[in-house]
């Protein structure tokens, strides 16, 4: 898009800038008050700061994850697509998050049939005993880095026994997401869609294979469920079902690794909350005290800050003006901390109720894997704090290292300790 006809302001948002991604809330607190929407020309778009604006968009059917429903490439001004990652661009053309209705309908109808509330809670003593084997040893040899020994080990595990992946491919789940997810930044460089060409290739083989040998002999798994999926004799195709399991490994695994890393930075480095927590751990009504504790950590430093929706139709936004195609980023981060909606925004309080969070989205596009992502991190919380009750950071000063990027914003790297 050009430059909206408009008086808004113009402000390049550093999302390549290490400084930015390892604390972007006082540099998204001052857009807020002074801009609080501005046109970002290096990425092209209209940005949104405010958590009203942003639930507006979300829920305005005037603004879509895809354009190409409605519009050719050359109606939208768009450029053909990059042949370098073909095989990214087919599997995002197949799965919900950027798909719209009817297909989007059609899709969300399937795959919920197989992807129920129950299942999820259903995996509540699996999730327990898995964290449990992980933390048998973990913090007696000394320093430990927490998102390699403890948050990236048990979304990959539990996505994997969710499809019913077996045990011998598990370890390339972790490379493959993230090499896929790189793709969703703002400048992916060739060598990332490549990676993510080969990713997308090699998980949709594995894939193959499996949907296959469960349409010969079915097991109790998500694979199994997704294959018999069928509503007034409609069924999900091969490839909607492939591309639909890669999306579940990448958006859960993502949500629960950053979510669970960034809750425990936050916690340490204001402790009575990490004590309280503690204290708790044990309690009966122990889950309930942890669930409400991972929706304000997921507020207070979220895991997923920006996310994008396309116009689809002209309107006037904030008074600018916009035609199909244009694009707009909405910066969760900086809604999470909007006083308009949040009393005392920048304070960590662990009651907080209620707690509107835009964290999973809103509208159509509510995140489907949300009450896993969400039981996920609260065993995983109370796991932790009930093993290492005295967990702390080897470095306080220094503690933990950014993977870098800003749409997917995570640590890789965060050292603690034991005593």
């Amino acid at each position: 898009m050009s430059a909206p006809t408009s008086s808004l302001p113009s402000f390049s948002l550093p999302v390549a800038d290490a400084a930015f991604v390892r604390d972007p809330y006082p540099l998204l607190s001052r857009l807020r008050a002074e801009q609080p929407v501005f046109f970002d020309p290096g990425m092209n778009r209209v940005v949104l700061t405010r958590h009203a604006d942003i639930s507006a968009v979300l829920r305005d059917r005037r603004f879509g994850r895809s354009a190409l429903h409605r519009f050719s490439r050359d109606e939208l001004g768009w450029p053909l697509p990059d042949p370098r990652q073909a095989n990214f661009d087919a599997f995002n053309s197949n799965h919900l998050l950027d798909s719209e209705p009817p297909k989007h309908t059609r899709l969300r109808s399937l795959v919920g049939l197989a992807f129920t509330p129950r299942r999820v809670e259903a995996l509540t003593e699996r999730i327990e005993a898995i964290l449990e084997a992980q933390l048998r040893d973990l913090g007696r040899a000394g320093p430990f880095d927490l998102v390699e020994g403890y948050a990236e080990p048990l979304p990959v595990t539990v996505i994997a026994e969710l499809l019913g992946v077996p045990r011998g491919h598990r370890d390339r789940l972790r490379p493959w997401s993230a090499a896929i997810v790189k793709l969703y930044e703002p400048a992916p460089t060739p060598a990332d869609q490549d990676e993510a060409e080969r990713a997308v290739l090699d998980f949709s083989a594995l894939l193959r294979d499996l949907v296959a040998q469960r349409r010969a002999a079915p097991q109790d798994d998500l694979i199994t469920a997704l294959v018999q999926a069928e509503e007034n004799g409609d069924r999900l195709t091969e490839q909607e079902l492939i591309d639909t399991c890669i999306l579940l490994l990448n958006a859960g695994h993502e949500a629960s690794v950053n979510g669970l890393t960034a809750g425990v930075l936050a916690l340490q480095r204001d402790r009575q909350h990490w004590e309280a927590l503690v204290a708790q751990a044990h309690a009966p009504d122990s889950l309930t005290v942890f669930r409400r504790a991972i929706e304000e950590l997921l507020r207070f430093d979220t895991p997923l800050p920006m996310f994008e929706r396309i116009v689809l139709e002209p309107l006037t936004l904030r008074g600018a003006e916009l035609r199909p195609g244009d694009r707009v980023s909405l910066l969760y981060a900086s809604g999470n901390r909007d006083p308009e909606r949040f009393e005392a925004p920048d304070e960590l309080r662990l009651d907080r109720d209620p707690n509107p969070h835009l964290t999973f989205g809103l509208g159509i596009h509510y995140c489907l894997g949300a009450p896993l992502a969400r039981l996920e991190l609260a065993l995983s919380l109370r796991a932790l704090c009930r093993a290492l009750p005295d967990l702390r950071l080897v470095n306080p000063q220094e503690p933990g290292q950014y993977t870098g990027g800003f749409v997917i914003r995570g640590l890789a790297r965060l050292d603690v300790q034991a005593g």
